[in-house]
């Protein structure tokens, strides 16, 4: 892990939710490291993995929080959703009661989270088009009724699965600009609470953490 000034410019805290089984942790680990687990077990609890991109002339480091999906683990995770600046809601095309439960994942996320929070709606396994059970039509209405982004995804073939990552942490800084335009009064970006285990030092203000949208 680099520790030099340089190194990003923001960290954006983003989490993925949603039930148990839809693939929420390959989407992860095929973003940060392109890697596919056919065998990945239940996330237990809450991890989450890093990758930096550049957005426009910034450096943004991507903190990715991998959700348990399990209700058992819903306790644990609630406290994570503090200082998420973005979401991604994921459900399986090939099982219709994972895209069911769609809304009560956005009352949780919005119970814990920013109001302000980016939200996208992630269809994923479209390398199981064969056996899909929620027509793309139906979900991308939902995402557009709900003011939410949408994209399908393979985390298997890699479909879609920078796209969707690339897209939402955009939204952010683009949001996150904007703010910045608006607080003529200020050159730094206000923090929110600090994340659990954040890994950028609040003080820093070409890097704040966690950015209030």
């Amino acid at each position: 892990m680099g520790s030099a000034e340089e190194d990003y410019n923001f960290v954006f805290k983003v989490v993925l939710i949603g039930e148990s089984g839809v693939g929420k942790t390959n989407l992860l680990s095929r973003f940060t490291r392109n890697e596919f687990n056919h065998d990945s077990r239940t996330t237990i609890g809450v991890e989450f993995s890093t990758r930096t991109i550049l957005v426009g002339d910034a450096v943004v480091k991507a903190q990715i929080w991998d959700t348990a999906g399990l209700e058992r683990y819903r306790a644990i995770t609630s406290a994570y959703y503090r200082g998420a600046v973005g979401a991604l809601v994921v459900f399986d095309i090939t099982k219709h009661q994972t895209y069911d439960v769609v809304d009560r994942w956005l009352k949780e996320l919005y119970d814990h989270a920013e109001a302000s929070i980016i939200v996208m709606l992630v269809g994923n396994k479209t390398d199981l088009a064969q056996a899909r059970e929620v027509p793309m039509e139906e979900a991308k209405m939902f995402a557009d009724n709900n003011g939410l982004l949408f994209v399908e995804t393979s985390a298997l073939d890699s479909t879609n699965v920078e796209q969707a990552f690339e897209t939402i942490l955009k939204e952010i800084f683009h949001k996150v600009q904007k703010q910045k335009q608006r607080s003529s009064q200020s050159n730094t970006v206000s923090l929110t609470s600090e994340s659990p285990t954040s890994t950028a030092p609040a003080q820093a203000e070409r890097r704040p953490c966690c950015v209030a949208l």
